[in-house]
C-alpha cells in the first residue's frame, strides 16, 4: 500500500532532487555554469515546498514535493518533484503519488496543477496539457545560411510596430497554451515587457534583426545574449504569415544562431508555447532537445469532507 509521510527534515531529499535536476540539465547541452545558474532559480523556491516520502510497508520507495501559491492572482499548485527508485517503478505508486498532489493542492484552493517535467514521464502525464517547452542546443559552429536571406539591425522607425506585434502574439501564446484568460495575459505582457526591454532598442545585450528577402521583408527577430552563462535565449523568431512554408523558418533560426555566436555565446535556447505544432516541428527538426517540459491540469473542488490531515499522501523523479 503506497503511503506518504510529511518530511519534517528535507536535507536529504533536497541532495537527491539537486543532483538529479544538475544531471538533467547538463544532458540538455548547456554548460556546468549554465546548469547551475537554473539550479539556483529552483534552490531558491525550495523552502516552501512540502516535501513526503512514499512509501511501501515502511519501506521509502520515493518522494514527492508540493507547493500551492498565487500566480497572476489565481492559487496554483505546482508538483516540484515527484521520484520513484527504479527498484520499485511499475507498481503504481507513481500514479498514487500523482493522485495525492492533485487532491493536497486541491484541498488548499489551488485551481490548477503545474508540473516541470525534466524527463520523460511516460503516460503518468499524458492527461496534463502542455504549456511549454524549453529547448536548447549547443553552436558548435557557424550555421550555412539560407540562399537569398538575408538578418539587418532593425530601425527605430520600425521598433514601435514590432513591440506591438510582439505583445500581441505574446498575448495569444499564453491563452492559445491555456496558461491565463486574455485580460491576465494582457497584464502579463504588458509587465515581461518593460522589465526585459525597458530601453527599447538600445536595451544592453538584446538584438533586434530584421529578416529580408529579395529586398522585402519577411520576419523579425529578438534574442537576449548572456541570459545564461554562454547561452542565448530567442525570445522571437518570427516569420510573418505570407511568407511561411518556404524554409525561411530555419533561415531564422540561423540568423539566431549566428547573432548567438557574434555574441559569443554557444547554446541557443527558445520557448515554445503549447499548441504551436509547426514550431516544435522546427525545433525538432534542427536539433534542438527538451529541456523541460511544462503542463497543467484543471482541479476540481474539493469534496467537502476531504481529509486535510492525512498521511498517506505525495509524488518521483520527473520534474521540478
Amino acid at each position: 500500500m503506497t503511503e506518504f509521510k510529511l518530511l519534517g527534515d528535507k536535507t536529504e531529499w533536497q541532495k537527491d532532487f539537486e543532483r538529479r535536476l544538475h544531471a538533467s540539465y547538463r544532458a540538455a547541452g548547456p554548460g556546468a555554469a549554465a546548469a547551475e545558474h537554473m539550479l539556483e532559480d529552483v534552490r531558491a523556491r525550495i523552502s516552501d515546498w512540502t516535501v513526503a516520502e512514499i512509501t511501501d510497508a515502511g519501506t521509502r520507495v520515493g518522494y514527492v514535493a508540493v507547493v500551492v501559491a498565487d500566480d497572476n492572482g489565481t492559487l496554483a499548485g505546482r508538483i516540484g518533484d515527484l521520484r520513484v527508485d527504479a527498484l520499485h517503478a511499475g507498481r503504481g505508486h507513481e500514479q498514487a503519488a500523482r493522485d495525492w498532489a492533485e487532491r493536497w493542492c486541491a484541498e488548499r484552493g489551488a485551481h490548477r496543477l503545474d508540473i516541470r517535467l525534466t524527463e520523460p514521464a511516460g503516460e503518468l502525464f499524458d492527461g496534463y496539457r502542455v504549456r511549454g517547452q524549453l529547448r536548447t542546443r549547443l553552436i558548435s559552429s557557424p550555421p550555412e545560411p539560407l540562399d537569398g536571406v538575408t538578418a539587418r539591425p532593425m530601425t527605430q522607425a520600425e521598433y514601435p510596430g514590432w513591440l506591438a506585434s510582439e505583445k500581441a502574439a505574446y498575448v495569444g501564446d499564453i491563452v492559445r497554451a491555456g496558461a491565463l484568460s486574455p485580460k491576465e495575459a494582457v497584464r502579463k505582457s504588458d509587465r515581461d515587457f518593460a522589465k526585459l526591454i525597458p530601453e527599447g532598442l538600445a536595451t544592453p545585450d538584446n538584438t533586434f534583426l530584421v529578416l529580408e528577402a529579395a529586398d522585402e521583408q519577411i520576419g523579425t527577430g529578438w534574442l537576449k545574449h548572456g541570459y545564461l552563462p554562454g547561452v542565448t535565449y530567442g525570445y522571437s523568431l518570427y516569420i510573418q504569415e505570407q511568407h511561411r512554408g518556404k524554409g525561411y523558418g530555419r533561415a531564422a533560426m540561423a540568423a539566431g544562431e549566428q547573432a548567438t555566436l557574434a555574441a559569443g555565446d554557444s547554446a541557443l535556447m527558445f520557448t515554445v508555447w503549447g499548441g504551436n505544432e509547426a514550431a516544435t516541428n522546427l525545433y525538432t527538426s534542427a536539433g534542438y532537445q527538451v529541456m523541460e517540459e511544462n503542463r497543467f491540469i484543471d482541479l476540481p473542488a474539493p469534496r467537502p469532507h476531504a481529509n486535510h490531515h492525512s498521511t498517506t499522501q505525495p509524488p518521483t523523479h520527473y520534474l521540478t
